[in-house]
């Protein structure tokens, strides 16, 4: 090891409390608005939602935002708006949640993976390009832990070969590529809302979109194929009367949720700011460990520091990912792994996908923890997992 990687750092004393991997920034204004929600008698899809929707597409650069009961909920609506289904190919990445490859099955249609990036875990453009081929529709990118992926190489090739472009931003509030928000540089973007992401509403997601013509499909399909929902029929001056003009879901976002969501997005940039200081004090600590790697900051655009991944050498430790992680929990920090790659999983396997498949995936999958990363941790909690990875690192390097 290099004498960087073994200079000391200091002692702090042993954690009496366990340190959580992500909990959410809950305030009283959110508390308040919540109950205020309650005493109105209005709890499901009505005018908070609407507001928060104002907000949020003011927010991203969109002409507009429909909220919904997740981000998944989202992709599948957007794949069944566009009359994506069976016959069609849809490209997009192993290194994500299961939720942007089921989304594709869910509408009838084909997944095609491609490999990721060595450096930002995401979507590698020249792959996308040559997996396309005449049966293939769209093109879900995923912004991994909140680092934007390439999207002019990506917008630019879609549009060239006639396909959309649905962005999987459910790490990427608040990100930006080339000064642009996430959420205004394609056809159609989904972020999440769950309780664990840098914007909140317990659970929930939110669609948006320049296309308004694309969103009022989305709108009446995430409510049972309506032409209205209950605030324009129930509302004073409402009409009871509706029509069902397709076979819709039910995915809408209620109006408790969007109390909490209001007041997350009057806090967001204040919150990546904080998340922003947390990964400088990790820079700072753990930038010298030679048998760690640092997630990258973006080349072009505002990393949203969803997560904070680092890709460890375990070829080079005395012990395996789980060992790590176990001793991390042991010196009470509580750590997670993002992600096993789709086709690792046994239901995948099934559509002919197999270990092997996906190299550059799989090899980073193998090394990826994530350490603890929210806007209430203090700077004695990160300087508590650098102490305890630094030890770790350095008692089981070989």
């Amino acid at each position: 090891m290099s004498g960087e990687e073994t200079q000391c750092w200091p002692k702090r004393p042993a954690r009496q409390e366990a340190l959580s991997f992500s909990p959410p920034d809950i305030t009283q204004a959110e508390i308040d608005e919540v109950a205020d929600t309650l005493r109105s008698g209005w709890l499901t899809t009505g005018p908070k939602t609407q507001q928060f929707e104002r907000d949020f597409a003011a927010y991203v650069g969109s002409s507009c935002c429909l909220g919904l009961g997740s981000a998944t909920a989202g992709l599948f609506l957007g794949l069944k708006a566009l009359g994506i289904g069976p016959g069609d190919e849809v490209i997009t990445t192993p290194y994500t949640f299961a939720a942007t490859v089921n989304v594709i099955l869910h509408a009838g249609a084909k997944p095609v993976l491609v490999d990721v990036k060595q450096d930002d875990f995401n979507i590698d453009p020249e792959l996308v390009e040559r997996a396309i081929n005449h049966r293939t529709r769209a093109v879900i990118p995923v912004h991994f832990a909140g680092h934007p992926c390439d999207m002019d190489r990506i917008g630019d090739m879609a549009e060239k070969r006639g396909l959309d472009v649905i962005e999987d931003a459910a790490h990427a509030i608040g990100a930006e590529y080339r000064g642009k928000r996430i959420g205004s540089l394609s056809r159609l973007t989904v972020f999440s809302l769950h309780a664990v992401k840098n914007v909140t509403t317990g659970e929930g997601g939110m669609a948006a979109s320049d296309d308004v013509e694309l969103m009022n499909r989305l709108r009446t399909l995430c409510l049972h194929g309506m032409d209205k929902d209950a605030w324009r029929r129930f509302a004073p001056g409402g009409r009871w009367k509706y029509d069902i003009v397709a076979p819709g879901y039910k995915c809408n976002l209620t109006d408790i949720q969007s109390a909490i969501g209001i007041h997350q997005l009057r806090r967001a940039e204040a919150m990546l700011a904080r998340r922003r200081e947390i990964v400088a004090i990790y820079r700072r600590g753990l930038g010298g460990l030679e048998l760690l790697r640092l997630p990258p900051e973006p080349s072009r655009g505002r990393h949203s520091w969803h997560l904070f991944p680092v890709v460890l050498d375990f070829s080079r430790l005395r012990i395996d990912r789980d060992g790590f992680i176990e001793q991390l929990a042991d010196r009470k920090i509580i750590a997670n792994v993002h992600y096993q790659p789709v086709h690792l999983f046994s239901y995948y396997r099934t559509l002919g996908f197999k270990p092997g498949d996906f190299p550059v995936a799989e090899r980073l999958s193998r090394g990826e923890v994530t350490l603890p990363l929210y806007t209430r941790m203090t700077d004695g909690d990160a300087e508590d997992v650098i102490g305890a990875v630094r030890d770790i690192v350095n008692t089981h390097a070989k």
